[in-house]
């Protein structure tokens, strides 16, 4: 297999209101968007969708869980710790739960964390270990060899 993540699919309460929520924060849905059955936007090479969390479950044929910590967060990295929080603010204006305001990390970088209306967890950090390139991608040190 390829290296390779295409899409990244929240299973939501309600479509069309976490549709509004990502917008609020910038995010455009794409063309190929489905009314209430599904939103698309790009995210800088990957696609974020939203689908219903109940046929999220169906068409993976596995049991609807509750909503809940899943282990899983997802990051929105920015180039400065005053970006951190300016991004954190614009989340929760938007109708996000501050988890965790932004504050210096034990690895040394400057984080904080919201939820948004489904409880999908987002961290926001400023990591100076692994800088963004022009386009706002991570750039990660080269691979051990």
């Amino acid at each position: 297999m390829e290296p390779r993540l295409s899409f990244v699919t929240l299973g939501v309460d309600d479509v069309e209101r976490s549709r509004k929520f990502y917008e609020a924060l910038g995010f455009k849905a794409s063309a190929a968007s489905v009314a209430s059955s599904v939103a698309f936007f790009d995210a800088g090479g990957v696609v974020l969708a939203l689908f219903g969390r109940e046929a999220l479950a169906k068409d993976a044929s596995v049991p609807q869980g509750t909503a809940g910590f899943s282990g899983v967060a997802l990051a929105h990295n920015v180039n400065s710790g005053a970006a951190v929080d300016q991004v954190l603010g614009e989340a929760v204006a938007a109708g996000a739960k501050l988890l965790k305001p932004g504050q210096k990390a034990f690895w040394g970088g400057y984080t904080g964390y919201f939820a948004d209306p489904d409880g999908h967890i987002w961290e926001v950090a400023h990591n100076p270990f692994m800088p963004l390139d022009a386009h706002g991608r991570v750039t990660l040190p080269e691979p051990e060899a």
